[in-house]
């Protein structure tokens, strides 16, 4: 085929088909990952921001190329995960951008709105670094430029793209030490390279009827015989749009989302509701949804619209948690929102505390729109967020940009550790918000995390050789000790990190270690560090078998 231009329709077969064949290369991606434990995860976080996208595009109409390109970014913007995740929707922001108020995209308009996606990733990073996702992405945008002449086609463009999107690839561990070191190229790039490919697939002349593997994903039809003659509504109804805000029909620029939301928590539960420019987004549980849609139409116009009868959802009891009504919190000043999992970990934060745990971490990542949902939990007027893993960062920061109801400081904590520390030692009574940063960042300083996790496979790190389904005892990124049992990697861990030296070691112990071999453990610790309090909680924790705090 000789494709000279991508319209809408074509643009979401592109990324239906990227979000396909990353699905089919997912594990590739996650195996990628440096550290040798079982935490790899960015081929999950990509192909989760992806689906997003492709959900958004496929849900309406997709005209024009400007129209699809803006449905994806929306729908990766609440549904990235992942320091990979939203990158790769930043970059679907400024391709978006780039194509701006375009029917359709020539090569050279595919250029320019590739470069503005360039321009919008690296933006989103503090301190980007070179060797990932985003030089793989610019080399590649860089390329494909210089080869263009009058004659590029669609498909020429997309061969040179991907051509060097695969030698970027190859290259990055020359520009990433710890890449060269563990033998892998970077994961982020490696999934890039697998969506643009799989975009390729859309250009095929049965593209269109291309059916990504990841629909098989999709919820079950509903089951009616739920919901009969004789039935009475009990749970309501699951709402869902996008408004586009109209300039008849109200200030844009002044609208109040605070009296929306106060007027969906009236008329229901569960609510989340945030503006984009022009565009509000609400989620409500209600029995009148009819009510809702025609008041919300004094605003504006609907973009989507989705109303489900959750009887039909799921199971009884799954549908009946999750139409609990909760009574309002009332608004304070200070409130708090970290991430965790495993059950003990989570009651150990909600009871220093936080207002709102959101459930996630090493390799369960959680979107842009979870920590939206908990901010609201909050109703505060400043709300400290604690990531507690680095490749959370991003998307919390990328929610806080989302939010404006209040004012959302994320701490930069990487591990369980910083922000069990950070919580625990909180103070506000001040009401001195950068101060309480500063005393916050100074606390995380002084505390050391280690964990305990087996290894996914053999590998040399730091100088240890590390053998598969051993165990290894790590802190800050470096292997200290590998062992064939964890409660020796424990002891040789807490030995390296130098435990004699504190006061206190809290020990949290994952879902596979019983209390016996934990006791154990602080048994043998106690005895070889005695001025050191060990304390000890069941984190049930996936992932680590350990988690070590020194304070």
């Amino acid at each position: 085929m000789d494709i000279r231009t991508i319209d809408g329709v074509l643009f979401a077969d592109m990324v239906k088909c990227g979000a396909a064949n990353l699905e089919e290369n997912r594990q590739i991606v996650n195996d990628l990952n440096v550290f040798p434990i079982p935490d790899g995860d960015t081929g999950d976080n990509m192909l989760m921001t992806m689906n997003s996208g492709a959900a958004e595009v496929m849900s309406g109409k997709n005209g024009s190329v400007s129209t699809a390109a803006d449905a994806v970014a929306r729908g990766m913007l609440l549904g990235a995960r992942g320091n990979s995740g939203v990158i790769l929707s930043r970059i679907f922001s400024g391709i978006s951008k780039g194509l701006k108020g375009l029917e359709t995209a020539d090569a050279a308009a595919i250029n320019k709105a590739f470069e503005c996606g360039v321009e919008e990733a690296y933006r989103a990073v503090t301190t980007p670094v070179e060797g990932t996702i985003l030089t793989v992405y610019r080399d590649a945008v860089t390329y494909a430029a210089s080869r263009m002449d009058e004659n590029t086609t669609i498909e020429s463009y997309f061969n040179d793209f991907t051509k060097e999107l695969r030698l970027s690839l190859d290259r990055t561990p020359d520009l990433l030490a710890v890449l060269k070191e563990s033998g892998v190229v970077d994961s982020g790039g490696a999934g890039m390279v697998y969506i643009v490919e799989g975009m390729q697939d859309a250009f095929d002349e049965n593209g269109a009827d291309y059916s990504p593997s990841f629909d098989k994903k999709a919820a079950p039809a509903a089951d009616i015989s739920k919901f009969t003659e004789d039935s009475v509504l009990e749970f309501g109804y699951c709402t869902e749009f996008l408004l586009r805000l109209q300039r008849a029909k109200c200030d844009i620029d002044n609208f109040d989302l605070k009296e929306l939301i106060d007027y969906l928590e009236s008329e229901g539960d569960s609510v989340v509701a945030f503006k984009d420019g022009s565009i509000v987004k609400v989620h409500v549980h209600t029995k009148r949804p009819g009510d809702i849609l025609n008041n919300c139409q004094k605003y504006g116009e609907y973009l989507t619209l989705k109303i489900e009868n959750m009887t039909l959802q799921h199971n009884e009891a799954k549908v009946e948690n999750r139409f609990s009504p909760t009574a309002k919190k009332p608004r304070k000043a200070y409130g708090i929102v970290s991430v965790a999992t495993g059950k003990g970990i989570i009651e150990t934060f909600t009871s220093l505390g936080c207002d709102a745990v959101v459930n996630g971490g090493q390799s369960m990542n959680p979107s842009a729109e979870d920590f939206i949902t908990a901010f609201r939990e909050c109703n505060a007027d400043t709300i400290l967020v604690f990531p507690n893993n680095g490749n959370v960062i991003l998307t919390a920061k990328q929610a806080a940009s989302l939010f404006d109801e209040a004012e959302v400081r994320v701490i930069e904590t990487k591990t369980i550790g910083e922000g069990y520390a950070a919580v625990s030692m909180l103070d506000t009574s001040s009401g001195d918000t950068d101060a309480i940063v500063e005393e916050i960042n100074e606390v995380i300083s002084n505390v050391v995390t280690g964990m305990v996790s087996i290894a996914s496979r053999d590998a040399q790190k730091d100088g240890v050789t590390v053998k598969k389904d051993d165990y290894l005892g790590f802190a800050n990124g470096r292997v200290y000790i590998d062992a064939p049992d964890r409660n020796d990697a424990a002891a040789a861990l807490a030995e390296s990190l130098g435990i004699g030296d504190y006061d206190i070691a809290l020990i949290i112990h994952g879902e596979g270690v019983s209390e016996e071999e934990c006791k154990a453990l602080t048994d043998r610790l106690s005895a070889e560090y005695g001025r050191t309090e060990i304390i000890t909680i069941n984190g049930g924790q996936p992932v680590y078998d350990y988690i070590m705090i020194l304070e």
